[in-house]
């Protein structure tokens, strides 16, 4: 049952992403939670309500589209944004599938980063950015 909620969590299995990611994001003030593969993702699920998710697609062990498919049952609605090599972009019509619709191609910009979350996190929204460069 969910108890509590955050802002965003990022999953990825290299710690520097994560780090980046979070700092960035931290700077903007949003609540920033992260995990190291789509289990431990999966566990924070469980305890928390996050309004965006930023996950990686090639992890050891879950993939992102296998840890994708599990957030959809735990929750349909919530905004994921894949973060993908460009040589992964096929990856991409099956997260759009499961109800994916932006997408990250690495390495990305920082500021493409932030300009996405204003757009898909609810309480810190930007109602005038309508189009990011890069997503899908």
């Amino acid at each position: 049952m969910t108890v509590n909620s955050g802002d965003l969590l990022i999953v990825d299995d290299q710690i520097g992403v994560r780090r980046l990611i979070s700092e960035a994001l931290l700077e903007n003030g949003y609540v920033v939670d992260q995990a190291s593969n789509g289990s431990e993702a999966l566990d924070m699920l469980i305890e928390k309500q996050y309004h965006l998710i930023i996950l990686d697609v090639k992890m050891p062990g879950m993939s992102g589209i296998e840890t994708l498919h599990e957030i959809r049952k735990l929750n349909p609605s919530v905004s994921v944004v894949l973060m993908t090599a460009y040589e992964e972009l096929d990856i991409v019509e099956e997260a759009r599938k499961l109800g994916v619709e932006h997408y990250l191609c690495k390495p990305f910009d920082l500021n493409e980063l932030r300009a996405l979350a204003r757009k898909l996190i609810p309480s810190r929204g930007n109602s005038s950015d309508s189009t990011i460069s890069g997503t899908g």
